[in-house]
């Protein structure tokens, strides 16, 4: 009786097991219909794609094709290097690239058979006219070094431009053409922009006069950490720039401009997605004193300044490695006046914030020398506020002897502090060449701490100070390591080559 009744249980609670998952997959499905009717629908946050035709119709009579003619004057030059002797692309590592049109290739010497010829060729590029008597906007390196400068309007006709002024710090270049009543383009405002709006830009990649494209700001602010343009924070676009859209505008859905296109960043040459533009707030700002005294002048503090770390953080006692540390501060320079130390964090000028270090040199660079600024800086973990008077920017440049030059030196200290940095005292005679000061600075002659060698210490580098504190020997430094205590980061002022940056070296590894 038993055996019979067996299979007959199988079959029924099999169907309440099924009945019952029924009626729960039932009931969460009524809940989820109820949370979906109750939950309002997301907004849409991008209504269609622009139409660029009515802008394009205004704004393009006004951008103008350029073209500079390098060596149309019969000049005799140096010897120039040889051709076969440059780089190939692929052996250039990513840089940002400035754009030449047909015919020109930057660097290279003049014809065969012509070795004392100077470089003849056509740098193409784009600009575009702001104000109606004859001023044109275009990149410096595109006219840089030319005999003479052709303006090509959209309606053929041609114009010898002549150049008013240039800046290579900027990459501007203001040109001036005779003519009256000319179309112009509307000036917009740089420093509103944000990442996500849509711009155009025209110009005449590789000779294709106005061609047009678009895209979007990817950001604002960039750093150019490639060509030493330290005094502009570019604008990121994914708009497609190739050679010959160098100059041209760069334009909001107003019509107006907000850029000057001048560089991509590219290991082919061409466009790979990340194209860069300066700001028409920089360029006007060049414009005026171009237009004034033929020239650009900058203000400078005269600190050295580097990025901070989370090592140089944690050493300096800050929660949040914001700011610009200052490594050096020159001699007689407004900074020094100031009371600016080494070791200080540079944390806003003018109230304006410096987040990263490559945000101070466009904001100092923009101010007029004998600027009164007001510095908020941050020191031994405390805030401060210290008042400075810019002076002008100056070019000068020093080189410094490194290499072996054979001289009989002291011998190295054995390692005597728990970093493993073996220095060596300098002598009077390699102090002068290497560029230092009588008594300053210890030579490293081997690095043999991990946690060195892993913050970037290396042989031949010289350090200047533990901290704050000056090094003039092997022995003070070793006390002055031993007087900070093991296990805790340290501060290393380090010279190499020309150069001046603080190491922080973390004994702990966190």
């Amino acid at each position: 009786m038993t055996a019979a009744k067996t299979p007959l249980l199988r079959p029924l609670v099999l169907s309440v097991a099924l009945a019952a998952a029924g009626l729960a997959a039932g009931s969460w499905y009524g809940v989820a219909t109820a949370q979906s009717a109750v939950q309002a629908p997301a907004p849409e946050l991008v209504a269609g794609l622009p139409d660029f035709t009515r802008l394009v119709d205004q704004v393009g009579p006004a951008v103008v094709s350029v073209q500079a003619e390098i060596g149309s004057k019969p000049q005799a030059i140096a010897q120039q290097g040889d051709p076969r002797q440059m780089p190939d692309d692929e052996e250039i590592p990513e840089f940002f690239r400035r754009f030449f049109g047909p015919g020109m290739t930057p660097g290279m010497p003049g014809m065969p058979g012509q070795p004392n010829a100077r470089p003849r060729g056509v740098s193409q590029g784009t600009g575009f006219i702001i104000s109606a008597d004859g001023y044109v906007l275009t990149n410096h390196h595109v006219v840089d070094g030319a005999d003479t400068v052709r303006i090509r309007m959209t309606d053929r006709r041609e114009f010898v431009a002549k150049v008013v002024g240039s800046d290579e710090q900027s990459d501007v270049a203001l040109l001036k053409i005779d003519g009256s009543g000319l179309p112009t383009l509307r000036i917009g405002d740089s420093r509103a922009l944000k990442s996500g709006q849509w711009v155009v830009a025209i110009g005449s990649p590789f000779g294709l006069d106005h061609s047009v494209t678009a895209g979007i700001i990817s950001a604002v602010g960039r750093a150019n950490p490639y060509a030493g343009q330290r005094y502009v924070p570019f604008i990121q676009t994914d708009v497609a720039i190739n050679r010959g859209n160098s100059g041209g505008p760069l334009l909001d859905t107003r019509g107006q401009v907000v850029g000057i296109n001048s560089q991509i960043f590219s290991n082919s040459g061409g466009y790979m997605g990340v194209s860069f533009a300066i700001p028409i707030d920089v360029a006007m700002n060049a414009v005026q004193q171009l237009k004034a005294t033929g020239k650009v002048t900058r203000g400078q503090l005269g600190v050295e300044i580097q990025p901070i770390t989370r090592d140089n953080a944690k050493a300096l006692g800050l929660a949040e490695p914001n700011g610009a540390l200052v490594s050096r501060v020159e001699v007689g320079s407004p900074a020094e006046r100031a009371g600016i130390l080494r070791q200080d964090v540079i944390r806003s000028i003018n109230g304006q914030p410096v987040y990263d270090s490559s945000d101070l040199p466009p904001i100092v660079g923009a101010m007029a020398p004998g600027t009164k600024v007001s510095i908020e800086v941050v020191r031994d973990g405390k805030p401060r506020t210290v008042t400075a008077t810019l002076n002008q920017l100056t070019e000068a440049t020093a080189s410094t002897a490194t290499g072996d030059d054979g001289a009989t030196r002291p011998a190295a200290a054995a390692q005597a502090n728990a970093l493993g940095i073996v220095g060596e005292d300098l002598d009077p005679q390699r102090r002068s060449r290497l560029g230092l000061q009588p008594g300053e600075g210890v030579l490293v002659a081997r690095v043999e701490g991990v946690a060195a060698r892993e913050a970037g210490l290396r042989p031949g580098d010289v350090i200047l100070a533990v901290g704050r504190n000056d090094v003039s020997s092997a022995a003070t430094l070793n006390a002055q390591l031993r007087a900070v205590g093991t296990g805790k980061p340290v501060m290393l002022l380090v010279r190499r080559g020309g150069g001046t940056q603080y190491l922080t070296i973390n004994p702990a590894g966190d």
